[in-house]
């Protein structure tokens, strides 16, 4: 039986990329689903992408997680859907392709709001269910990135680098309650996330990054990421020979630091 099955999973940024692809996978393992993300319209066509046995398994619940006064009433509703929520995969974000130099204010703190402060509010007012009933899983989609930073990515790297020192503090917390946290750390996936990547002004890059197009198959990776929250692993690195850099920057740190200089990230 897989470990999915009958599970209810609440997943944000379901409506493209590695969501969508992971709505699929887990739908086909047998979870309940919370699907959300901003656009209630993508959301619904990610829904009935799915097989029509499964219709009455998932829940659309959209959401902005830059409005911080809604996520509370966000919560709820997902406790709401189903009676109680077993998972939590905060998979949504937004990317950026911007020398710092050339990164407005704004573009940091919006990249922070998305990625940072959104995620852990999502967590925070879940907690009280997870520790009333004694179990609860959260996986959050990290990034390379969160390991270490590379040009054009400052704003972004350090959301997801913040993102590992609050969950790995969490798990040190939790873990007498039977609260699991898994960190997905994902490199090139194909998926469109530099074309909506936030530039310096803000505004979206509108292209795809060649590493991008070559990455990974987003099914691939929805596979080896719904694998890994089933085994319960505390990190995993997604992708190809670019997991690399997570060891070279770690035993081989001077070499990974003049390497990085040159690496083609736009």
């Amino acid at each position: 039986m897989s470990y999915f099955n009958n599970k209810v999973v609440w997943l944000t940024g379901a409506s493209s990329g590695i969501g969508e692809a992971l709505t699929y996978e887990l739908s086909k393992r047998g979870a309940r689903l919370i699907i959300s993300a901003r656009r209630k319209e993508e959301l619904e066509k990610v829904k009935g992408n799915c097989d029509p046995s499964a219709q009455d398994s998932i829940k659309i619940l959209p959401l902005d997680l830059t409005a911080a006064d809604t996520l509370q009433l966000s919560v709820a509703a997902a406790i709401q859907a189903f009676g109680h929520v077993d998972i939590l995969i905060n998979n949504g974000g937004v990317s950026q392709r911007s020398l710092v130099m050339e990164t407005s204010m704004e573009v940091d703190r919006k990249i922070m709001e998305v990625n940072y402060f959104g995620p852990i509010a999502l967590t925070k007012f879940l907690l009280p269910q997870f520790s009333k009933q004694k179990r609860g899983q959260i996986a959050v989609m990290t990034s390379l990135a969160g390991k270490f930073g590379t040009p054009y990515r400052s704003g972004y790297a350090a959301s997801k680098h913040a993102l590992h020192g609050f969950f790995e503090s969490l798990r040190a917390e939790l873990w007498k309650e039977n609260i699991k946290v898994t960190l997905i750390a994902p490199g090139f996936i194909q998926t469109r996330i530099s074309v909506s990547a936030l530039t310096g002004d803000g505004s979206k890059l509108n292209k795809m990054d060649d590493a991008q197009s070559n990455g990974m198959s987003v099914a691939k990776a929805a596979h080896q990421i719904a694998k890994a929250i089933a085994q319960q692993k505390n990190e995993v690195y997604i992708g190809g020979k670019e997991t690399l850099g997570v060891y070279l920057k770690r035993f081989f740190p001077g070499y990974f630091s003049r390497m990085i200089r040159k690496v083609k990230v736009r």
